[in-house]
């Protein structure tokens, strides 16, 4: 009796199966091994690929990341900062209106209760004074409003601020308004 072919529902396939056995049973094994240890290089090579794009978009992410929150925080500081100027003129009223004399002494002690209240804030945001007289003269920080020859003071001076100036969290908000002694010219 002759032995019997296994069934298949596909007769081509049963051929392909055949003829990769061939095939297989015909390849020299160092061939075989070239191949696989060349297929493994080419896997390696793409898996380096991989993991070096991964890591430069996790770099490019986590700058993204940094450069977006310092942008939002210099957004916070501008806005803070203009609310600051904005409320500055208000601070000069209140100045302007303590030195006045008042009959009414209880008027006069509310409204230093609000402006101690007012710079206390203001100062909490990081606002800071420019203490300008008795002080050189500086540009960078003051704005000569009149420049008076006298021997009084020392030459480039300030002897008098118009206007207080102020810095805003270590940046010039607005320079003093002040008078500048200069030496007499003999």
């Amino acid at each position: 009796m002759e032995p019997t072919k296994p069934l298949t529902a596909n007769p081509r396939a049963a051929t392909e199966d055949q003829a990769r056995v061939d095939t297989a049973e015909s390849i020299d094994p160092a061939v075989a091994l070239g191949a696989i240890a060349s297929e493994r290089d080419q896997l390696l090579a793409e898996r380096a690929d991989l993991q070096d794009r991964l890591l430069r978009r996790q770099a490019e992410f986590e700058n993204f990341r940094r450069r977006a929150e310092r942008e939002r925080a210099e957004v916070l500081e501008y806005a803070a900062t203009d609310t600051v100027r904005t409320l500055l003129p208000i601070v000069d009223d209140f100045e302007r209106a303590l030195k006045v004399d008042s009959a009414d002494k209880e008027y006069v002690r509310g409204m230093e209760l609000i402006y101690q209240r007012l710079t206390a804030a203001l100062t909490k945001m990081g606002l800071e004074p420019i203490i300008a007289e008795g002080q050189p003269f500086d540009p960078n920080v003051h704005h000569a409003i009149e420049m008076v020859e006298t021997d009084q003071a020392p030459d480039h001076t300030v002897m008098a601020e118009f206007q207080r100036g102020y810095n805003f969290r270590g940046r010039l908000l607005r320079p003093a308004m002040v008078k500048v002694a200069v030496a007499k010219r003999s």
